[in-house]
C-alpha cells in the first residue's frame, strides 16, 4: 500500500494538498484546462471563477496541432509550439505544475500527459478538479491571469507514444484499451468520426470507469481491480491471466480514445498503479479516417 500511495502522489494531489502547496515557498504553476467536445466557453468559465492564480489553457489551440483526417482531431503539438505555450502559462523547470478541470480530470489529463511527455516530471492532476476545490471550502477568484513567462525547455519522449501500426500490433500482442464510451466501442453510435466501431482486438475500458461518483479517482484497490479484470498487470511481478491464458505481466499496455484526450486520463490512472501505458495519440479519429484500417463492432 505504501508503494501505491507513493505512485498515486506523483500523479494526483487533493484540494488540501494543493492549498498547502500554494501557501508554501515554491508554489506550483496551476493550469485550468476546462474543455468539452463541442463546448467553447472554457475561457469564460475560467474568468467567472478559478483556483487563485490558475492560468487558462485552451486545449484546442494550445494542447494540439491543427486537426486533419490523416492525423486526427487533436494531433500532438510540435515541440516548439508546446514550449512557447508552456512558457506563456508560466511553466518553469524548477516548479511543479498542477492541472485541473471540472470533469474529473478527463480534459486536464491531456495537459498532464503532454507536459510529462515534454520532459517535465513534476506534474499532477487536482483530484476531483474545481468541484473538489470548492467542496473543500477553498476560495476562487475571477478574471484573467497573466503570469510571468516561464523558462521550461520541452524535450519530447518522456511518455511512450503509439502510432496506428503500433496500436494494431499492441492489440494483437498486448493490451490495447479503448477509453471511449461503451456504445461507441461497440459501434452502436458514432457522433463524431466517419466510421463506428473499434480497433480489432482492443478492450473496452471507458474513462469514466476510473472515477468515483464525486469525480475523484477510485481508491487504489478499486482501480487495480478494474484494470486486472481488463487483463492489465498493475504491479511488477503480478501474473494476471489474459484472455488467451497468457501472463499479463509481460504484456505491454496502450490506450486510445476518440482523439487522444480522455485516453490520457486512463494513462494517468494506470500510472497511479505503476503501469507505464502508451498513448495512441491519433486515436479513433485517425484510425477511422483511414479506409485501409479494419474496424470491429
Amino acid at each position: 500500500m505504501t508503494g501505491d500511495l507513493a505512485r498515486r502522489d506523483r500523479v494526483l494531489v487533493d484540494a488540501r494538498g494543493l492549498a498547502a502547496a500554494l501557501a508554501g515557498d515554491r508554489p506550483p504553476v496551476v493550469l485550468d484546462v476546462r474543455w468539452a467536445l463541442g463546448v467553447t466557453d472554457g475561457r469564460e468559465q475560467h474568468r467567472a471563477a478559478h483556483v487563485p492564480g490558475a492560468v487558462y489553457v485552451d486545449l484546442e489551440t494550445e494542447l494540439a496541432a491543427p486537426p486533419s483526417p490523416a492525423a486526427g482531431r487533436h494531433p500532438l503539438p510540435e515541440a516548439g509550439d508546446l514550449q512557447a505555450a508552456a512558457r506563456r502559462w508560466g511553466v518553469r523547470a524548477d516548479r511543479g505544475v498542477v492541472v485541473y478541470d471540472a470533469v474529473g480530470g478527463t480534459s486536464a489529463a491531456r495537459a498532464w500527459w503532454l507536459l510529462r511527455w515534454a520532459g517535465h516530471d513534476d506534474v499532477r492532476l487536482l483530484d476531483g478538479g474545481l468541484p473538489a476545490w470548492r467542496a473543500a471550502g477553498y476560495p476562487t477568484e475571477e478574471g484573467d491571469v497573466r503570469p510571468e513567462p516561464g523558462d521550461v525547455v520541452v524535450s519530447p519522449g518522456g511518455m511512450p507514444v503509439l502510432d496506428a501500426d503500433g496500436a494494431a500490433g499492441l492489440a494483437a500482442s498486448g493490451v490495447l484499451l479503448d477509453a471511449r464510451a461503451g456504445e461507441r466501442y461497440r459501434g452502436e453510435v458514432e457522433p463524431v468520426d466517419p466510421r463506428a466501431g473499434h480497433v480489432p482486438g482492443a478492450v473496452s475500458a471507458p474513462t469514466t470507469g476510473n472515477l468515483a461518483a464525486d469525480g475523484t479517482f477510485l481508491d487504489p484497490e478499486a482501480l487495480r481491480a478494474r484494470f486486472v479484470a481488463l487483463g492489465v498487470a498493475t504491479q511488477p511481478g503480478s501474473t494476471t491471466e489474459g484472455a488467451a491464458g497468457d501472463s499479463a505481466a509481460s504484456r505491454s499496455v496502450g490506450v486510445y480514445c476518440g482523439s487522444g484526450v480522455t485516453a490520457a486520463h486512463e494513462v494517468a490512472a494506470l500510472a497511479t498503479l505503476g503501469v507505464d501505458a502508451a498513448l495512441y495519440a491519433g486515436s479513433w479519429s485517425q484510425w477511422s479516417n483511414d479506409p485501409g484500417r479494419p474496424v470491429a463492432t
